[in-house]
């Protein structure tokens, strides 16, 4: 019988966060509920709170992949470096992201996979073959690459859950990256691509993403906290 009225407070609840997005409308619905009630309403708002993005972060959805990455510091760290990395390019005539169908017109279905190519190629390609004489110019290419891993881990858990798949036009604009790429050799290759960070994280960052695509993801995050709550509850009582 708790388990049944735990289901019905659960289902009225998300029903509410559906209706109102906005945290203090669904505050005001939690206000004037009591015992049972409240609690499920505050649970549920807590993980309404883990989906939006700690300081400094930015949450991208790649379908039913969500992960965050810290843009702003990438970006600092980036620009601290652009000038030195791009002098460095000895080649300014070819691009290895901005070349004919590389990034352009990607289906929203193809973007987590090609983003995750794109991130182990960064590691495996990219930031090994970037050393400079430079000390300050390699500790900001390290921490850059320390963000890059995070997030291509957080990209290879969605890859192992099916919620990352690969299409044939991922597949095909990812072999075009790396046919650009291995037209060079690999030093003037990796400085390159490095120079071009920005044009891949300008292209994360124009990704659309549909407000039914959140409505999904909100949903479906909060129904597996309160499925979470619910087993510990069940074994409670």
């Amino acid at each position: 019988m708790t388990i049944m009225l735990f289901r019905k407070d659960s289902e009225a609840i998300l029903s509410s966060l559906n209706r109102s997005p906005r945290q203090p409308a669904v505050l005001a619905s939690c206000s004037s509920m009591k015992g049972s009630r409240l609690f499920l309403c505050l649970f549920s708002m807590l993980c309404w709170l883990n989906l939006m993005p700690t300081a400094g972060n930015k949450i991208f959805h790649f379908g039913l992949c969500r992960v965050s990455m810290s843009v702003t510091e990438i970006r600092s760290g980036f620009t601290a470096i652009k000038a030195n990395i791009q002098a460095r390019d000895p080649i300014r005539t070819l691009s290895i992201l901005s070349s004919p169908h590389s990034l352009h017109k990607v289906k929203s279905s193809d973007r987590c996979c090609i983003t995750h190519h794109l991130f182990n190629f960064y590691m495996d390609k990219v930031f090994k073959h970037c050393k400079t004489e430079d000390s300050y110019v390699n500790r900001k290419i390290s921490s850059i690459a320390n963000s890059f891993l995070s997030m291509k881990r957080k990209l290879g858990q969605c890859h192992e859950q099916n919620k990352c798949m690969c299409g044939q036009e991922s597949t095909e604009k990812f072999k075009q990256i790396l046919a650009n790429y291995e037209g060079l050799n690999v030093t003037s290759a990796a400085i390159k691509s490095l120079g071009e960070l920005d044009i891949l994280l300008d292209w994360m960052e124009k990704a659309p993403v549909s407000s039914r695509t959140l409505s999904v993801l909100l949903a479906r995050h909060v129904g597996e906290c309160i499925s979470s709550l619910a087993l510990r509850w069940k074994y409670r009582v």
